[in-house]
């Protein structure tokens, strides 16, 4: 109880000191962090080891990926790029159907590619067609990021769900299609969300630029294929690596063009080359485009601040995982009889106190598979259903300690105090329907 409070205490500390008495994100995490550590009997070496670990594990795996993707970024918004992209896509879904849009596509791009990631890529298509469409930031983007994690936690090939899988023991075909089906039933649910609270809350998608603006660049900008192709290429390398990796058997080696796809469908390779593409993008070369005082270099300035505060998110997350409160919480749920609702609960108190979906998926499916006979789950589809549970319990809630909340908050330009209101909310309710509906989905099956 004493380690649920310190939680509760350190998410209040963030919210005031970010919120109401504007301190840097960084340092508010990190005061957190520290405040939750000194106060709940870890060691102090642990309290270090943690630190280190956590800014330097999270941002080792997507430091580079933000930089890349916000050279990218800078690139279609210069070039005009992004904008000749919008127009084009507005012309076809229209404009009061881009928070459909954008959720349809985070859905369809996080079944291969990692959410953070999708969302990094996707970031600058969704920014200017919210600035051409006179829509709020908020809604557009959080209905991307809503439609990333929906697949995210519940649809194989992603590392999570997969895991969970495995350890259930459940058909992985299985696990594919209930999580398709709750998914989309889910995205309804987020985009409907999504377009309520845009219009409840505006924030201008790009309040540096103005409409006139926007036509010169569209005069000036490349054309739409060489525009979409930074953020197509990455998105196509990485789903085929996926698609490589996970059809081939333990016993198979990744060899000649295997090898290959595998390495440049990595985050990091694929993005790099999504850059280089970025660089055909200005009609006109200036030397200073790459320099400190460019494009490159303003670009390089944003990145730092949200790199600092996601690295910042990792130490906070860590500290609550090395603190154990994960098994604490799975301790005391494990013993309760909820039926199909105990591995929706169990993954959301482990999500929700330690911040990666992964963990508490993998975690929680550790803690369901010995107890799967004793509550009934015997067949293919009960345990395809228990892990499509565990996946909506891994949405719910992203906040603080979750790095993709600091992705959204900040390359979105969302204030922390809106990203509570709306993201940490809306995975709440996302994840819960997809819950529910799994419940429903356990009396017809």
């Amino acid at each position: 109880m004493l380690t649920v409070i310190l939680l509760l205490l350190s998410v209040a500390i963030i919210v005031v000191l970010t919120a109401k008495l504007n301190v840097h994100p960084f340092l508010a995490l990190l005061g957190a962090a520290l405040f939750f550590g000194l106060l709940s009997d870890m060691s102090l070496t642990t309290i270090v080891q943690s630190i280190n670990d956590g800014f330097g594990i999270t941002l080792g795996k997507i430091g580079v990926v933000i930089v890349l993707g916000v050279i990218i970024g800078a690139f279609l918004e210069h070039s005009g790029g992004a904008y000749k992209l919008a127009e084009i896509i507005l012309k076809i879904i229209g404009r009061k159907r881009v928070h459909e849009a954008m959720g349809l596509v985070g859905f369809v791009v996080s079944i291969p590619v990692f959410a953070d990631s999708g969302f990094i890529i996707l970031n600058p298509l969704n920014k200017s067609l919210s600035k051409r469409a006179g829509l709020s930031i908020v809604g557009t983007a959080t209905a991307l990021i809503l439609g990333l994690m929906i697949t995210h936690v519940l649809v194989p090939p992603t590392p999570g769900p997969i895991a969970a899988a495995g350890i259930i023991g459940a058909d992985v075909g299985l696990v594919m299609l209930v999580g398709l089906v709750i998914g989309l039933l889910s995205l309804i649910v987020a985009i409907i969300y999504c377009k309520k609270m845009g219009s409840k809350y505006y924030i201008d998608p790009n309040p540096d630029i103005t409409e006139d603006e926007i036509q010169e660049k569209i005069k000036q900008a490349p054309s739409a294929f060489k525009s979409f192709l930074p953020i197509l290429i990455p998105i196509l390398l990485i789903v085929g690596k996926s698609l490589i990796e996970f059809n081939l058997t333990e016993e198979q080696a990744l060899t000649g063009w295997a090898s290959t796809i595998s390495f440049i469908g990595t985050p990091v390779i694929a993005l790099t080359i999504g850059m280089l593409l970025a660089f055909l993008l200005p009609r006109k070369w200036d030397k200073n485009i790459l320099s400190t005082t460019g494009w490159v270099g303003k670009s390089l300035t944003d990145a730092s601040n949200i790199i600092l505060i996601t690295g910042a998110g990792g130490i906070f997350g860590t500290i609550l995982q090395n603190s154990g409160i994960a098994d604490t919480l799975a301790g005391s749920l494990s013993t309760a009889n909820l039926g199909i609702w105990l591995p929706f609960f169990l993954c959301a108190a482990i999500k929700t106190a330690q911040g990666s979906s992964t963990v508490a998926l993998i975690t929680t499916a550790s803690i369901i598979a010995p107890l799967l006979l004793s509550m009934g789950f015997a067949t293919e589809i009960d345990k395809a259903l228990v892990v499509a549970a565990i996946g909506a319990g891994a949405m719910v809630v992203s906040h603080a300690n979750d790095s993709g909340f600091w992705i959204l908050t900040q390359f979105a330009g969302i204030d922390v105090k809106t990203g509570y209101r709306v993201y940490t909310l809306g995975t709440l309710v996302v994840g819960t329907f997809a819950a529910f509906m799994v419940y429903l989905a356990s009396f017809v099956f």
